[in-house]
């Protein structure tokens, strides 16, 4: 999903990759236990915030400075959605540090930033899950212009027919990706706009054509080379895919794009029986694991395990059976996964650090946002 965020400062996978990203739904089930020995979801969340109280956390509210704003924003969502409020010290801080980045234009972004779209959607989400009050209103509705301008379409003279149409991206091209516009629907659904709303309407597009699945929807030259019906990381100038190419020219599909794009296409409102929607879930079901993210290893494993808890909640289904007809509690067997590889201080980190993941901040972030889909916190929404 991405490029080396060490140079586009993207969260995670934006590929860096995320990603955000909806809240979980409120029929979600709980997970006590994650482990056989007792150890509970509940435990490793609060060790993990007491980690970024004593140990993330700078005196300015930040988490990772140096990234720009969009670490802090994904922890402080991750900690609102663990319970904490807006109010709580170590939350209000954050917010404060993240207004200070909010631009005359709407966008929450660096100055001299190649990555708005992403800082921009991923400080969205969070003050629309700190906006218990109406304190934000104005912010959030300014940031979601913003980003609407910054989708590519007649705008930046491509119509329909262009495999830019429709969807954000970042560096200085601002190329379109499956990331940028996963993160883009993320931040538009947050604010409030539905499958029915036009720049919705166009992601979707995007979206649709980032699949290796030929229909009327996707007729670009990729969608009969592999047509697996998984997802890969953009359509756009010539194609690519972080998992590389067949020899005959195909993109090959993985893990965490292909979550991403199921639960893109829900949130745009494609339904169950879609040949889309299917043929997605017939992917993942032949490649379900938690041991890796598939195709990738372990590259953005901590991104792939955020786009396959809100891809499996926004589906809607609490089991979920793979290829084998296993039948899958996925929420707990996601929540004791992690639980087992987190670090004795309470964070988390991938061993490989390609797309960031070697920062325990954004690592204990995306973490902590999984977990709100295994035992989401209960607050009145």
């Amino acid at each position: 999903m991405r490029r080396d965020l060490r140079l586009c400062r993207p969260l995670g996978i934006v590929l860096a990759a995320a990603c955000l990203l909806a809240g979980p739904s409120s029929v979600a089930t709980p997970c006590r236990s994650a482990e056989p020995g007792g150890r509970t979801v509940e435990q490793a969340v609060i060790k993990a915030l007491d980690f970024l109280r004593q140990k993330g956390q700078l005196d300015d509210g930040s988490y990772s400075k140096q990234q720009g704003p969009a670490v802090t924003a994904l922890v402080t969502t991750a900690v609102l959605r663990n319970g904490r409020s807006a109010d709580d010290p170590l939350v209000a801080k954050s917010l404060k540090y993240l207004q200070g980045y909010v631009q005359p234009d709407g966008g929450i972004y660096g100055k001299g930033s190649v990555v708005q779209n992403y800082e921009t959607c991923l400080a969205l989400v969070c003050f629309v899950e700190a906006n218990r009050d109406g304190r934000y209103d104005t912010l959030i509705a300014n940031a979601e212009k913003f980003i609407k301008q910054l989708q590519w379409d007649g705008d930046e003279g491509h119509d329909e027919s262009s495999f830019n149409y429709g969807g954000a991206g970042y560096g200085k091209s601002k190329r379109p990706d499956l990331s940028n516009t996963n993160f883009l629907l993320d931040a538009l659904k947050a604010a409030g706009n539905g499958p029915d709303d036009e720049a919705v309407k166009k992601a979707l597009i995007f979206v649709s054509r980032c699949q290796n699945l030929e229909t009327e929807h996707n007729t670009s030259p990729f969608a009969a080379l592999n047509p697996d019906g998984g997802f890969y990381y953009t359509v756009a100038a010539g194609g690519e895919s972080q998992a590389g190419k067949n020899d005959d020219g195909g993109l090959r599909s993985y893990g965490s794009m292909t979550y991403a794009g199921l639960k893109s296409m829900i949130f745009a409102g494609v339904g169950p029986d879609d040949p889309r929607v299917q043929s997605a879930i017939g992917w993942l079901k032949k490649h379900y694991s938690l041991d890796s993210n598939p195709g990738m290893g372990d590259n953005g494993l901590y991104y792939y395990y955020h786009t396959f808890a809100k891809a499996l909640d926004a589906l809607g289904q609490e089991t979920f059976e793979d290829a084998d007809g296993v039948s899958h509690e996925w929420r707990k067997e996601l929540a004791a996964e992690l639980v087992r590889r987190q670090q004795p201080d309470g964070s988390w980190i991938n061993t490989n650090g390609r797309w960031l993941e070697g920062d325990a901040n954004l690592v204990t972030g995306y973490a902590l946002l999984t977990l709100s889909y295994c035992h989401p916190p209960k607050v009145e929404r």
